[in-house]
């Protein structure tokens, strides 16, 4: 997977807003948008026309948001939208900006170091997102894993970090 320049500042551009705009009650943001950025790449190729309209039928949005997922990370909505409204966490989900701010709360809610390495990185954010809190230190799934950890690399290659 070769991961472009260009598809880099696209997705900055798509997030940055909200990353720096404190929308919701994201106040501290620990994972970066590079992390952010591989996360999404990771879970969903950062699909944004895969959205859902079900919140039954499980993971919404680029990062693949369940319901409870997003309960725990505090409830975000967007547009002044009460939580408590039938489509508060499906408008929430699968809108980039909303999603990456509920990412960020739930990495403040459960920070932890899920690989026992002395840091919470990344590396940890990958593995809380994908396997839940309580699960990060069972065993990723292979492609979820492969493609992560290619991503960060491609980006390290570039000069990111």
């Amino acid at each position: 997977m070769q991961i472009s320049g260009l598809f880099f500042i696209c997705f900055v551009c798509i997030l940055w807003p909200s990353l720096v705009s404190g929308q919701g009650h994201v106040l501290d943001k620990p994972v970066t948008e590079l992390c952010l950025n591989c996360i999404c790449e990771a879970i969903s190729g950062c699909n944004a026309t895969a959205i859902c309209i079900n919140p039954e039928k499980g993971a919404c949005g680029i990062f693949r948001i369940t319901w409870a997922y997003w309960v725990d990370a505090g409830k975000l909505t967007i547009n002044g939208e009460l939580p408590e409204s039938e489509h508060a966490f499906i408008h929430c989900a699968n809108d980039p900006h909303c999603a990456a701010n509920t990412v960020q709360n739930y990495m403040k809610q459960f920070n932890q170091d899920c690989n026992d390495d002395g840091e919470m990185d990344c590396l940890d954010y990958a593995r809380i997102h994908k396997l839940g809190a309580y699960s990060c230190k069972g065993d990723l799934p292979y492609n979820y894993q492969s493609t992560f950890e290619e991503c960060i690399e491609n980006y390290e290659d570039q000069g990111f970090e």
